[in-house]
């Protein structure tokens, strides 16, 4: 038996019903937890779960009539079967429960229902998380995911722990909130002020001269979080709508990064725990160190298991026992929790095709099914976005994975509607590549997407949106796409990728001196001499260079055996050049210094009168360096992080210079 078998059978059969406490009790023994780590993480006193665990080891003893405790709990009961009867008393029991209870999956899963699926560990982690002083969870996965669910929990987690709750869902605001920074702000901290019943006095703290993102810090540390004598869980929703506004979104999200930092020594800001939902990429042009998505706890929301599946059927009352619908259903729909969640409402509350699996799936993918509504609105959606649909169509067309536009993957990944496999992307479930296959093929024929003049302008706007005009290299946005790839790829095969990050030494100092123009001209020659400088180095070690910004094609090192080699260089701010190669250290650094003296010898003059102390009379740069083999969990941002840090070392040991993270 599982732990899930036996507790159904506990609620089927015993005259009470179980407590949360005693199901918590319960599951945390299989688990072979302590008492201690159970009252810990529960938030309950130890004598209070000693006492639920004494009466719950008699309950079961009463009830297997043999002897069951904590130390022979699981070895007893998991190697036995559950017996014919006992399969019958749980399937009565969930029929009896389903006839009353039956939902229609839309909107979060509420607290009280027997249909949400625990996704173990994520649901622990986030209990755990929410109770650390100044903690931020950030949850990110596509729409009908399950975030409003799991948020929901963690709400009445923070609630039992006596917390002050506030939910803002950017989604429900006006669009004349998103005018301006400060209008934003102030809209945002009278929701703040309204949702804890505070009186608003932005008036009070709001001071033009300071500027609306301290007005905004001090209107939270000085009046709300004082105002309170709990924690406080602020919870935002739908982060996406800020997205939309890249003017607010570049300020608004640093300054919620900010507060982050100043938990670590500012005591009242450890009373603010936040919980941030969203479901897109994120490509605004912010570092690593302003990004409020790379810290605290990241939480991603992976589709169902099999088990899990059979666990939610087994809720609706079906017996799937031999596998065998269970894999029919996620042949389908994969483990999506609502595509699964609305095939078996239908199955067990549907007349007409109650009981008949194979017809519900067979209609699945025509507009017919019981997926029309959700497969209609990713295909208004890809009407209107003619490269996403041109993009995805190639992935519906082929059966292995496709390599399409890295920005374009991340999109259709961040809808759902692909998997991300290294540098490729595959379709995300068959129900999709049967429905958008022949919809797309059709709308194409019809719309005749594909014209010549049609591509060229799609092109244009590809490269609009992915290069830097002045410099024409890659952007900042495009760098970071490249980069997600590349760091999956170089996972995979287990080969190291490097990045140098290149910033021209005090030029902010020479721009105010000689005039923005002659700053724009630098710009240009140094971007053409770290790209001549590349090209050099590769041609001489029998390597082939892109010249393209818009990436870098493979190339070939008789060195490195049958390895590819891929490259990519980019502004990465105003004065900062990116490059990422899957080079070694010891070659990223030797790239490096040879970008450093050629960019030196280009001898561009710069007399900053009154400033002494230079690194030289001439225009220098300095250079961070960090390379690693990406492996486990590990995200794209330790290597920038990496390179930004060594950066910042060259800078401050005198500048000019190349520094390894």
């Amino acid at each position: 038996m599982t732990i899930d078998e036996v507790i159904l059978l506990l609620k089927a059969t015993l005259p009470n019903a179980l407590t949360p406490l005693q199901e918590l009790v319960l599951r945390s023994s299989w688990e072979e937890k302590t008492y201690t780590n159970i009252a810990l993480e529960a938030h309950y006193g130890e004598e209070r779960v000693r006492k639920v665990a004494s009466h719950l080891w008699q309950l079961m003893s009463d009830f297997w009539k043999e002897p069951i405790n904590k130390s022979n709990f699981r070895q007893t009961l998991e190697p036995r079967q559950l017996s014919r009867m006992q399969h019958q008393f749980i399937r009565e029991y969930n029929r009896a429960a389903t006839a009353i209870s039956l939902e229609f999956p839309t909107g979060p899963v509420s607290l009280d229902s027997r249909f949400y699926i625990p996704r173990p560990p994520i649901e622990e982690l986030a209990y755990t998380e929410i109770a650390e002083p100044g903690s931020v969870i950030c949850i990110k996965a596509p729409k009908k995911m399950g975030k409003s669910s799991l948020v929901l929990r963690i709400l009445a987690h923070a609630t039992n722990l006596g917390y002050k709750i506030v939910s803002l869902d950017f989604q429900q605001s006006d669009k004349a909130v998103f005018v301006n920074l400060d209008k934003f702000l102030r809209w945002f901290c009278a929701n703040l002020s309204r949702e804890l019943q505070l009186e608003l006095k932005l008036n009070e703290f709001w001071d033009e001269d300071m500027g609306s993102k301290i007005s905004c810090s001090l209107y939270v540390q000085t009046y709300l979080l004082q105002s309170i004598k709990t924690p406080l869980v602020l919870v935002l929703n739908e982060v996406d709508w800020v997205f939309e506004y890249p003017d607010i979104a570049s300020e608004f999200l640093p300054l919620l990064r900010s507060w982050y930092e100043q938990a670590k020594r500012v005591d009242i800001w450890q009373k603010l725990r936040m919980v941030m939902v969203y479901s897109t990429e994120f490509f605004l042009p912010l570092k690593v160190t302003q990004s409020p998505f790379n810290i605290g706890l990241p939480l991603r929301l992976p589709p169902f298991t099999k088990e899990q599946v059979q666990n939610l059927a087994q809720c609706h009352g079906l017996e799937w026992t031999d596998n065998s619908d269970a894999d029919k259903l996620m042949a389908m729909v994969g483990g999506h929790p609502y595509l699964v969640r609305l095939a078996l409402y239908h199955l067990v509350g549907k007349g007409g095709l109650e009981n008949d699996l194979g017809q519900i799936l067979q209609q699945a993918p025509t507009d017919t099914g019981i997926y029309r509504d959700y497969l209609h609105q990713y295909m208004l959606m890809l009407q209107q976005e003619t490269q996403l649909a041109n993009a995805f169509r190639e992935v519906v067309t082929v059966t292995e994975p496709v390599k399409i536009e890295p920005r374009l993957a991340y999109q259709l990944h961040s809808m759902g509607l692909v998997k991300l496999e290294g540098d490729r992307v595959s379709v995300a479930c068959e129900l999709f590549r049967l429905y958008f296959r022949e919809k797309l093929n059709t709308s194409n024929s019809d719309s005749n997407w594909r014209v010549a003049e049609l591509e060229k302008e799609n092109q244009k706007l590809r490269i609009l949106y992915s290069i830097d005009e002045l410099t024409q290299l890659a952007n900042r946005r495009y760098f970071h796409t490249y980069l997600q790839l590349e760091w999956q790829r170089s996972k995979r095969e287990l080969t190291p990728l490097s990045m140098i990050l290149c910033d021209i030494d005090y030029f902010k100092i020479y721009n105010k001196t000689y005039g923005n123009n002659a700053g724009n001209i630098c710009l240009q020659q140094i971007a053409r001499t770290i790209h001549e400088s590349i090209k050099h180095f590769l041609v001489n070690n029998h390597l082939s260079y892109v010249s393209t910004a818009l990436g870098a094609e493979n190339s070939r090192n008789p060195n490195i055996g049958s390895e590819n080699n891929s490259l990519l260089v980019a502004r990465y701010g105003g004065e900062e050049f990116a490059i990422l190669l899957d080079v070694d250290a010891v070659t990223a650094v030797y790239i490096a210094e040879k970008i450093r003296e050629q960019i030196k010898a280009l001898a561009i003059t710069c007399e900053y009168p009154g400033i002494g102390g230079l690194p030289a009379n001439v225009l220098t740069v300095s250079l961070g360096v960090a390379s690693m083999i990406p492996e486990g969990k590990s995200e794209p941002e330790i290597l920038v992080n990496t390179a930004e840090k060594a950066l910042y070392q060259a800078k401050r040991k005198g500048r000019d210079r190349v520094i390894l993270g």
